[in-house]
């Protein structure tokens, strides 16, 4: 068996290209077009390098893009005050944060004083909730984005699946693993502590590797014909960048494959882009 390899940048470029006709026609109509409004706080190069993305993907399909480059020496309050002017501002649509914060800035403080509203990242407790109890809300981008793709492959209904989450992070592992749960997958969450990991993992139908560690998972962990969804981003020995998955390994055995990069990757930024235009929508209804 060779896996089929699932680009997930193909499946965003199609995204992207819908969202941009919308943009077009709002734009046609004389109408505001969605805004995105991204903080950065200091010169993390790997956060610069993230935002950057953020900005051309929002010029690409003509939605309003700010940043807003703060010095690694901003107050807490000030970061604040600058947040709450965000929240008042009718034009502005999504208000993202880049993390990781500065440390004598409280990230948890700073996540919760984002309007859930506008929390197109989908971190704020209020939209966490709503998620884990399974209401319309924004959801966390990669985990959205990895459902996007199951359902593009036709992985829609996961009833009678065993899925298996690698990883128990807030930003992926619990996030994803209740999404599944959603679409009726049985969830098994492993993590660094679990025993015997790779007899758990090799018995799933849907494996999502979100741990962090450079091509940890080998054809031994996963089972003949299984999804395998790689959210790993990591560099290995000769800097090269790579999965969680030993891709080469495992496509061998894998019925579907995501491959490091051109992956989940892309999506992410793509579900950022439509949380802000689904905020957009919402806003417009409201005014």
């Amino acid at each position: 068996m060779m896996a089929e390899v699932v680009y997930g940048s193909e499946i965003a470029a199609a995204i992207k290209n819908d969202l941009k006709q919308q943009l077009d026609q709002i734009k046609m109509a004389g109408k505001r077009v969605p805004r995105l409004v991204v903080i950065l706080v200091g010169d993390n190069p790997a956060s610069l390098s993230y935002v950057r993305g953020k900005e051309k993907a929002c010029q690409a399909i003509g939605m309003e893009n700010e940043l807003v480059t703060l010095p690694e020496d901003t107050s807490e309050e000030a970061l604040l005050a600058r947040i709450d002017s965000y929240n008042k501002d009718p034009e502005v649509d999504g208000i993202l944060v880049q993390l990781p914060l500065p440390p004598h800035i409280d990230e948890h403080k700073i996540l919760l004083a984002i309007d859930p509203s506008k929390d197109v990242d989908g971190f704020h407790p209020y939209n966490i909730g709503r998620m884990m109890m399974g209401q319309a809300t924004f959801l966390p981008c990669t985990p959205m984005g990895i459902m996007e793709v199951l359902k593009r492959v036709g992985y829609e209904d996961l009833s009678e699946k065993h899925a298996v989450v690698i990883g128990r992070s807030n930003i992926v592992g619990k996030p994803i693993a209740q999404l599944l749960l959603k679409a009726n997958a049985t969830v098994t969450m492993t993590h660094s502590k679990t025993k015997d990991i790779e007899k758990i993992t090799s018995q799933a139908d849907i494996l999502i590797a979100a741990v962090g560690k450079p091509r940890l998972i080998t054809c031994d962990w996963v089972k003949e014909g299984a999804v395998v969804i790689d959210v790993g981003v990591n560099r290995d020995e000769n800097n090269h960048l790579c999965g969680d998955v030993d891709f080469e390994n495992v496509k061998e055995k894998a019925s579907i494959i995501t491959p490091v990069p051109k992956g989940i990757g892309p999506m992410t930024i793509t579900m950022l882009l439509q949380n802000t235009f689904n905020a957009y929508q919402m806003h417009e209804l409201e005014a």
